[in-house]
């Protein structure tokens, strides 16, 4: 089973009108590092738990414990209270990835999902919540982080040669390239 809620309302939040944002790896596919991606719309734990437990409850059981990294939650609660119930809420600072977030239910044990900041965009936050849901994938929640951080920073790179290109008379000509002739020939020379 695949629960994709990043730009459907397949699934909402039923703490608002907004989708959740949150895709899960395929239910009985063999176990990754990752169960699936988290989007939040804030660093505000109490304000998006509820909505997250609303969904994964039925799901996986009822979610009785989550655990984080601090480095990028401003406030950690003890509890925080969901629908009928109240979520223990715990921090490990050198033992869990901070770009992760640990939930354990007491019928059926732990998932770790990749936390997205909330600030990404929406077509970054949806590669990563797609390689995070691959049941076959092998990266840890930081490694995926990083990988969209240099992602992000070759496509400005790119987009900066191709504003200093434009900007010396080469509009209308093809941008230079990693592997542009030009340079070939300095090579060679």
């Amino acid at each position: 089973m695949t629960t994709t809620i990043p730009y459907t309302p397949a699934v909402e939040d039923r703490t608002s009108s907004l989708p959740l944002r949150l895709m899960l790896a395929p239910a009985g596919t063999a176990p990754a590092l990752l169960d699936g991606a988290w989007w939040p719309r804030s660093r505000d734990l109490t304000a998006e738990l509820p909505a997250l437990t609303a969904v994964l409850d039925p799901l996986w059981g009822r979610i009785t414990h989550v655990t984080v990294n601090p480095t990028f939650w401003p406030t950690i609660p003890r509890n925080v209270p969901v629908a009928g119930h109240v979520v223990g809420v715990g921090w490990f600072k050198a033992e869990q990835d901070p770009h992760k977030l640990l939930l354990l239910s007491y019928t059926v044990g732990r998932w770790d999902l990749l936390v997205i900041p909330p600030e990404t965009s929406p077509a970054t936050a949806a590669r990563l919540m797609t390689e995070a849901a691959d049941p076959l994938g092998t990266l840890t929640a930081s490694a995926l982080m990083n990988g969209a951080e240099q992602r992000r920073i070759a496509e400005e790179m790119e987009l900066s040669l191709v504003s200093v290109w434009d900007s010396e008379g080469g509009h209308g000509a093809s941008p230079p390239t990693s592997r542009s002739p030009a340079r070939a020939v300095i090579a060679q020379v």
